[in-house]
């Protein structure tokens, strides 16, 4: 296959499907395709012979007052971006096709304990509603290799987490954030920002770029966005990369939420941040240390 396809159907899917030999990865997105989506599809190329594109709005992943119908839908440009990058198929389905009993009659994967803190905590059910249509994509793809953003760091380790408990037999590959030149984070929700929004949202690069430093990230992450004008703090915090230990606010003691044990988080973590820019929701995050000796793991 040589040529970008792009088929909106089950059955279609599945015949093209067929016909891939060799090594195939899967990049799920929600369209409004951009260069960090890009990266994603260059990573595909360079692990596997061919590569599917899926671009879907997922209705179970937004919640009441999300941006469900105002996200943007580029069917047209997203096709240019992965055919210039080298995908061999887009599955772009409707929602009857992927759903076609109706959303409240689904049969759906219920995320685990650590999809209850931080996006699970201000957003509920929405892990579920992630790992549903990831569950359903690598289903219909069968790939050897999925490809995901580290930007969505908690949807990573979720996905990761239901790798393992349900035994698909599927690679995860990371792909580090793209940033814009500015050093905010790419991310589609972007064009809804005016360009005084988009100032005050550096703030956020700034958070992280003064946390790195600090053996203290997410109390220090949390003074610097506390002080900027116009941006409204959702969370701040600090989590193993697996989630098992988290530290959900920066006045609150770390613990443990895999297991219910008393722990502290030390040495290499995540420091996550999730904050409003007027009426847009902004998440990004970085690799950062706990305790001391931090500077030298920052910068991984």
């Amino acid at each position: 296959m040589t040529d970008l396809e792009c088929v909106t159907d089950i059955a279609a899917l599945r015949s093209r499907r067929a016909e891939l030999s060799g090594r195939v990865a899967v990049v799920p997105t929600m369209g409004a395709l951009h260069e960090g989506h890009a990266d994603l599809i260059r990573a595909a190329r360079r692990t596997a012979d061919h590569v599917i594109v899926t671009v879907f709005v997922n209705p179970l992943q937004f919640g009441p007052g999300e941006d469900l119908d105002v996200y943007p839908r580029t069917l047209d440009a997203d096709l240019t971006v992965a055919a210039r990058e080298g995908a061999d198929l887009v599955f772009a389905p409707g929602e009857a096709e992927l759903y076609p009993e109706g959303r409240e009659r689904l049969t759906t994967v219920r995320a685990p304990e650590i999809g209850d803190v931080l996006e699970g905590a201000s957003r509920p059910g929405f892990f579920n509603g992630v790992l549903t249509v990831v569950a359903k994509l690598f289903g219909l793809t069968d790939p050897d290799v999925a490809v995901f953003g580290e930007k969505d760091f908690q949807q990573l380790a979720m996905v990761r987490r239901m790798v393992r408990d349900l035994n698909f037999d599927v690679e995860i590959l990371a792909v580090p954030t793209v940033r814009e030149s500015d050093g905010l984070a790419l991310s589609s929700r972007n064009s809804y920002l005016s360009a005084a929004e988009r100032q005050t949202a550096l703030a956020i690069q700034r958070a992280i770029g003064a946390a790195r430093e600090s053996p203290e990230p997410h109390q220090v992450a949390h003074g610097v966005l506390a002080e900027q004008d116009g941006l409204e703090i959702d969370y701040v915090a600090v989590a193993s990369q697996d989630f098992s230990v988290v530290a959900a606010r920066a006045d609150e003691p770390p613990r443990v939420t895999a297991t219910g044990e008393v722990g502290r988080l030390s040495g290499p973590a995540r420091l996550l941040i999730a904050a409003h820019v007027g009426s847009t929701r902004l998440i990004d995050n970085a690799p950062v240390t706990i305790g001391e000796g931090n500077d030298a793991a920052n910068h991984v």
